[in-house]
């Protein structure tokens, strides 16, 4: 049985944007504080069910879920559009979009995983990071180096293959970094080659989620939460990859350079010049 989010009650021409609500004092003087308060029982519960084999689709979504009403509870606004393009897809599909934090990572799968199941291309890392590793295994993720590209195109067209035969969708992030910008030059096209391999729609995202930060410590992931910032996802419509794919690896970085600039992050060469 596939869950059905809550946010899904608001929405409108497949978009979510978060609602109006009053804030605690807590949430108003310290968001971060409000936000890990919540946040941090949610990833040991479900990392304790991920260890007993619990974890299914369904109580991701709702994790996922949960983390997002902790963000909003943070005073986190999110505004999510192009859902309808995901419901509207038969079948499986590859989404293509930039990673900005490890926002994208806990809050995508509970507007996209009650459409079509899904799962991730993470690093090794991540399978290895205290607690949420559990949770990431549990989701029979595709496991790349980022350090071995050949071996890890490899991977990718056998186990992408064989994910999206088992009607799962995958989400890629292809820039080795987490940025605030979009650098061309490192955004592969692994996401193209693989929906062109498989004959399957790709569908880009753009994220900006800034609102989580990083921090140098231990857990880098688990920085300062900013709800000035928003929080903007957009889908785009399905393309069908032809030819090289070169065509629509362009559009890809086209929809995710021209939203993000849209909601006030420039291209790269702008956005050095202003920090120069």
């Amino acid at each position: 049985m596939q869950v059905k989010p809550d946010s899904y009650l608001e929405l409108e021409h497949g978009t979510y944007s978060t609602p109006t609500r009053r804030l605690s004092l807590v949430a108003r003087w310290l968001p971060s504080l409000r936000h890990y308060a919540a946040f941090l029982p949610i990833l040991v519960r479900s990392a304790r069910m991920a260890k007993h084999g619990l974890y299914d689709d369904e109580r991701w979504a709702e994790s996922s879920q949960d983390v997002r009403r902790a963000l909003e509870c943070a005073g986190v606004k999110l505004s999510v559009a192009g859902l309808d393009h995901v419901a509207a897809l038969d079948g499986p599909c590859v989404f293509v979009g930039n990673h900005m934090s490890v926002l994208e990572t806990l809050v995508l799968p509970g507007f996209v995983q009650p459409l079509k199941p899904i799962t991730f291309v993470v690093k090794q890392s991540l399978i290895r990071t205290p607690v949420f590793k559990h949770v990431m295994r549990s989701r029979d993720p595709i496991v790349v180096t980022r350090t071995d590209p050949r071996a890890d195109f490899k991977t990718m067209m056998h186990e992408g293959k064989r994910r999206l035969e088992q009607n799962r969708s995958l989400i890629v992030f292809p820039q080795t970094t987490r940025t605030r910008t979009i650098d061309r030059e490192q955004f592969n096209s692994i996401g193209v080659k693989l929906a062109r391999r498989a004959g399957v729609p790709l569908v880009p995202i753009a994220v900006r989620s800034d609102a989580w930060g990083m921090t140098k410590f231990f857990i880098k992931d688990f920085g300062r939460i900013d709800p000035s910032i928003p929080v903007n996802v957009a889908f785009g419509e399905p393309l069908t990859v032809s030819g090289r794919g070169t065509e629509e690896q362009q559009h890809v970085l086209d929809f995710i350079e021209g939203h993000l600039e849209r909601w006030g992050i420039p291209p790269l060469q702008e956005f050095k010049a202003v920090t120069r």
